[in-house]
């Protein structure tokens, strides 16, 4: 019997490495046929995810392949749910977002030691969270620019799906189980997830508010601390994209957008992409392609 493949099947070198507080990592290496020393570097949202299931691997490698650019998407401690991490727990459901600054760095390591020096940062969904993390703890590192796709409001969607008091009562309980490798109750989270990774998200003083969109649309203050303080503190030039309707931009892409647009630095630019959910499922070579002019 025959077997069907994909159109896109680029060739990829499988590469295991260290975060750079030694938890092992992952990812795919796929290389232009020309030798360059220009690569995306590509972090992976939440909520399960991984580069090796990833209909998006695929289709964006031989993109960015074919105009020169190197890819390396890999598996950061988040992928999947929950799984087996050096001597502990990783995945969503056990992560802290500000360790992706380990995991990054050590990506950027490995890459480096392959002769990569033109190094462009993309991040999805929570991955574009981790992008503005990563810029604001380590402000002078060897990226040389960021694409922040469908950056999300976790904590914004939280405070809406759980309303103002039973919010405030799971984050009270969060912050003395914060530590806590135990998983919280269903109703607080479909998905496994710790009191300790729920804290770290549902927490609007932390690093994982990067996009607070709710505050700024209700009129409502959660956290203490100044909004978008990530975002207003990137330098390098950057690329903010959304889909028309992406589904957790609390149904108004457009106001979203709008609210970045006042607090993105100048070397800053923000586009829409029409017909496009939060994953840009069924648009990905579109979305590859303005990536590669946008770089080039």
């Amino acid at each position: 019997m025959a077997i069907r493949r994909s159109a896109a099947e680029p060739p990829a070198r499988l590469l295991r490495f260290e975060a750079t507080d030694g938890a092992p990592l992952s990812g795919l290496l796929f290389e232009p046929r020309r030798a360059s020393s220009r690569v995306a570097l590509f972090l992976h949202g939440s909520g399960g995810a991984s580069v090796f299931t990833s209909r998006r691997t695929n289709l964006l490698a031989e993109v960015f392949t074919k105009a020169g650019l190197a890819f390396f998407p890999f598996d950061n401690r988040g992928s999947h749910l929950v799984r087996r991490l050096g001597g502990g727990f990783g995945g969503s459901g056990h992560e802290k977002i500000r360790d992706c600054v380990f995991d990054i760095d050590g990506a950027l390591r490995e890459l480096r030691a392959r002769g990569y020096r033109d190094v462009t940062l993309i991040g999805h969904s929570t991955g574009a969270n981790k992008v503005a993390v990563y810029d604001s703890v380590k402000p002078r590192n060897r990226v040389q620019r960021y694409v922040l796709l469908a950056g999300g409001d976790d904590t914004g969607l939280l405070y809406a799906q759980l309303g103002p008091r039973r919010f405030a009562a799971a984050l009270a309980k969060a912050r003395t189980l914060q530590r806590s490798s135990e998983l919280v109750p269903s109703a607080l989270s479909p998905l496994p997830m710790s009191w300790r990774a729920f804290y770290d998200m549902a927490n609007p003083n932390g690093d994982y508010n990067v996009f607070p969109f709710l505050e700024v649309m209700r009129g409502i203050r959660l956290s203490r601390r100044p909004r978008f303080r990530h975002i207003r503190a990137i330098r390098k030039p950057s690329l903010y994209l959304y889909g028309e309707h992406d589904e957790y931009c609390h149904g108004d892409v457009p106001r979203c957008v709008s609210i970045l647009s006042e607090v993105v630095g100048p070397k800053a630019e923000l586009a829409i992409m029409a017909d496009a959910d939060h994953g840009f499922g069924g648009r990905e070579r579109e979305l590859a392609e303005l990536i590669v002019r946008w770089v080039s």
